[in-house]
This record gives structure tokens, sequence and C-alpha cells, in this order.
């Protein structure tokens, strides 16, 4: 992964609407934070959005690609992130719809944890 801070400031930019965003620099990329939930991870100057069950299908439909990296035995390894649709690049009003799709998906997966045992004291 690698992050471009440049690219952190465009994204900022692109979905505006969304009030205030925190990216923080994470294995070389960064992940986007809204309202203290992780929704998006960028790599390569790629805006990778947070999918489930849901939203999932839509970013396939939308022409997205699903986000992979290879294991150290070669194998692809794919994980719950989507390309934001390449429509999206230059419409901030579309591509703040598929990050508010994404952040509900954030938000269903906070829900859906278990709250952690507190640790024992001595």
């Amino acid at each position: 992964m690698a992050y471009d801070p440049d690219f952190g400031e465009w994204v900022r930019e692109h979905f505006a609407a969304l009030g205030p965003l925190e990216i923080k620099r994470m294995f070389g990329g960064a992940g986007v934070y809204a309202h203290g939930l992780i929704f998006a991870l960028l790599d390569d100057g790629v805006v990778w959005l947070k999918a489930d069950e849901v939203n999932a299908p839509l970013l396939e439909a939308a022409g997205s690609r699903q986000f992979t990296y290879p294991t150290k035995d070669g194998a692809q390894m794919a994980m719950a992130y989507w390309s934001l649709p390449e429509s999206a690049l230059d419409d901030p009003d579309e591509a703040v719809g598929w990050a508010r799709q994404s952040i509900d998906t954030a938000l269903r997966k906070a829900a859906a944890k278990k709250p952690r045992k507190p640790k024992p004291r001595p």
C-alpha cells in the first residue's frame, strides 16, 4: 500500500459533503474515518470503500473491483473493500452517495460486534 498526502486532500475535497473526515496512515496506505468509523482505504491513488452483502453487489454492478492482495504463498486474499466506481471520480455527489453506503456498512459492522469483556483488575 502507498499513500500520497495530496491524494488525501483530494479525498477530503471530493467527500466534503460528508463533513469532517479523519485520515490515518496504516500499512503504507491510509484509512478514512467518519464519526470514528473506518469506511474507506486509500492506496496507490485508489479509494477503496467498505462493503458488505448490501452494497458489494451494487459496487460490483457499477464496475468496481474488489481489493485483493497477494499472500506469502502467492494466493490472492480478498478484503471487504471495493474501488470507488469510475463514474464517481469526477462526480462528488455520486462519490458521496457511495461513501454514505460504506459508512452505513461500517455502522452495521459496529452494531453487530459483541462488546468486549472488561479485563479483570488485579
